[in-house]
């Protein structure tokens, strides 16, 4: 944590290493108030150089890395002066964001869900009590609505488990081909129901990871059951695994999936956004087809706790590529 002590003058009398690092230089010497600058800080100062008490402010440092906020607090010492500690305070923050956003997010996704079942219900209990094709169309659609919040709460609890795990590296080696031609085993109804047919190559080799089998399963199953989704009926999935001797991005040698469909593709300003929860190129459809909107944001996160990366390109007219680098085992 970055500290620094100033006498009664407010001259800057010892300074960490923290703080020089977060400065930049040693600001010893220097008086406190040229180096802080904030109206609030320099306010808490005041109240523990003045009035003997605690002073607590937030500062905001802008450095090369961005804004970061700081818990500012100043801690008057009995022989004069004050100790001036900065506590980052940016993940936190972010986190409490991150948080609004969700709730605001999962309420609104279930909100149309739920009024739809409420006013269907009460359809059913006064005017459609006796007319059964207004009963079973009803029927229908709640059934559907329904699976779709169950699919909604499950991709959650998924999230959920995935972000847990994700500062932990998996240490279990995978043969991620094998996980791959399992996924395609497990796709080929969805495949015959679409006619849809998957080309690949390089699943025939071994390829050994560092990875979480049932997790890398769930990647897979994300991306390629998308291809089939947004990829059109039809045509044709290509699914190359490659080996790369080493990848500049991650300085190792890793293996690249690329799944590539032939569907309408995604414009470019879409692209940085598509791992974010709840965001959709197209809402209606996406809906249509039974998408929960947390399906890339799963997959994100299963590829950092692989310490991989995920590449998006696509062409509109042409279609789509999703490219999952993972370092070898």
């Amino acid at each position: 944590m970055p500290v620094m002590l100033i006498d009664a003058g407010c001259r800057i009398i010892l300074a960490n290493r923290p703080l020089v690092e977060l400065f930049g230089h040693d600001p010893s010497d220097m008086n406190a108030v040229t180096l802080l600058r904030q109206a609030p800080v320099l306010a808490a100062m005041d109240v523990a150089m003045r009035d003997g008490r605690e002073g607590n402010a937030r500062f905001v440092f802008n450095g090369l890395s961005g804004e970061v906020s700081y818990q500012f607090r100043a801690s008057p010492m009995p022989e004069g002066g004050a100790i001036l500690s900065f506590e980052d305070k940016s993940q936190a923050e972010e986190s409490e964001i991150i948080r609004r956003d969700f709730v605001a997010n999962i309420s609104h996704e279930l909100r149309t869900p739920l009024t739809g079942l409420t006013g269907f219900i009460e359809t059913l209990r006064t005017t459609a009590r006796n007319d059964p094709d207004a009963r079973d169309r009803f029927l229908e659609i709640m059934e559907t609505e329904a699976q779709r919040m169950s699919r909604m709460v499950s991709d959650l609890l998924s999230l959920s488990r995935v972000q847990g795990d994700e500062r932990v590296r998996p240490r279990n080696k995978v043969n991620i081909a094998g996980v791959i031609r399992s996924v395609i085993a497990t796709l080929e109804g969805k495949l015959k129901d679409s006619n849809v047919t998957v080309q690949t190559s390089g699943l025939q080799d071994r390829a050994i990871v560092l990875g979480d089998r049932d997790q890398l399963i769930q990647l897979f199953l994300n991306l390629i059951e998308n291809a089939i989704k947004y990829g059109g009926k039809d045509r044709t999935i290509h699914v190359d695994l490659i080996r790369v001797d080493q990848d500049r991005a991650l300085r190792a040698s890793a293996f690249r999936i690329d799944i590539r469909d032939e569907g309408e593709g995604i414009d470019m300003l879409h692209l940085p956004r598509l791992t974010e929860r709840f965001y959709r190129v197209d809402d209606h459809r996406s809906r249509e087809m039974g998408g929960t909107g947390l399906g890339l944001a799963i997959v994100k996160h299963i590829v950092n706790r692989h310490r991989g990366r995920l590449k998006i390109t696509s062409k509109p007219g042409v279609g789509s590529c999703f490219s999952t680098i993972i370092p070898t085992g």
